[in-house]
């Protein structure tokens, strides 16, 4: 996971919107996303998130 985080700190624009402002970067090996949120000082991790479970269930946290 902490690759992951290192690819997005390299370039925050890589993974797909899947909401205006709402980007996933899939981790290698195994079934998960990381949700994050591009801010001008920071990058915050919604959420950690099984790709075939529960689809959508991260929508409502809050930023």
């Amino acid at each position: 996971m902490l690759a992951a985080v290192d690819r997005i700190a390299e370039a925050p624009e890589q993974g797909p919107e899947l909401e205006p402002g709402v980007r996933r970067l899939t981790l290698q090996r195994f079934p998960y996303g990381l949700l994050y949120v591009v801010e001008p000082d920071r990058i915050l991790v919604l959420a950690v998130m099984h790709l075939r479970r529960r689809p959508g269930y991260w929508r409502g946290r809050g930023r």
